[in-house]
């Protein structure tokens, strides 16, 4: 079975710590065994420039592009500089571009900017419906006003990442367009929220996912993640559906593939 990996973020600094092989080695030895494609997903400038770097060097790798909530807190660039920053990344070709993201919002923090957030998050969907383009969106305690933002621009289409809202919310992220991807936390031994949404997903709308080098799934809870795990979260994701892990493997290919245009 091959696995496509929709979000990762492989030029985190963990994989040089952690392991001896690097991001690297780690990405040679998946790519030729059992993952089909990755999309490394930016959340800075800076992160996007080494995303995209990255994916040159791999050709199932894609990039999503983009500035995450919790990074605006420290971008030193005015806002409308680190947007142009991300809009020239964009439409750079060579960097294999394929949604606008990670973007969103995250209250999770004490020191969470909520207005910053919001500014970000509001100028970006702006550019996205400019740019003709997919979103990939972030959301962490936050479900209710990335619900009012997701409404506020019903042109725009996206992915939510590592869902974790409820299959209320995930019904009508459908019924608006959206795709919805399942990370590691599906596997997780309390992960009530995540199943129920899960069993409510039609199949044409799942994706997989790591989010690595975080949320390494059960039983590898703890350690550096990588798409090569995805084999656990893929396998839960078939018993809820009541589906062959091979069936749930293709299908969640697939979806990647029309979602993300390749």
């Amino acid at each position: 079975m091959k696995y496509f990996d929709s979000h990762a973020h492989y030029y985190d600094e963990r994989f040089c710590e952690e392991s001896e092989k690097g991001a690297d080695g780690i990405l040679g030895t998946l790519f030729s065994s059992d993952v089909s494609g990755v999309v490394n997903v930016g959340t800075s400038p800076e992160s996007c420039r080494l995303a995209a770097e990255q994916a040159k060097r791999y050709a199932g790798m894609y990039t999503a592009l983009g500035i995450h909530p919790s990074d605006a807190l420290f971008i030193k660039e005015p806002m409308e500089e680190a947007l142009l920053l991300i809009e020239g990344m964009i439409s750079d070709k060579s960097n294999k571009c394929v949604a606008l993201g990670e973007i969103g919002l995250d209250y999770h923090y004490d020191n969470t900017d909520k207005p910053l957030q919001w500014k970000y998050l509001e100028a970006q969907f702006d550019m996205a419906e400019r740019l003709a383009l997919p979103v990939v969106i972030h959301d962490r305690d936050a479900h209710g006003d990335i619900m009012a933002a997701v409404r506020n621009f019903p042109r725009v289409k996206g992915v939510f990442h590592s869902f974790s809202g409820s299959a209320e919310m995930a019904e009508e992220l459908v019924a608006l367009g959206y795709m919805i991807s399942f990370s590691g936390t599906l596997t997780f031994t309390n992960a009530r929220k995540p199943k129920e949404a899960a069993a409510v997903v039609p199949t044409d709308r799942l994706l997989i996912e790591t989010d690595c080098p975080y949320l390494a799934p059960h039983p590898k809870r703890g350690t550096l993640n990588h798409s090569g795990n995805l084999v656990y979260t893929n396998r839960v994701l078939a018993e809820i559906k009541g589906i062959e892990e091979e069936e749930c493997a293709i299908l969640t290919e697939a979806n990647a593939r029309r979602f993300f245009g390749l």
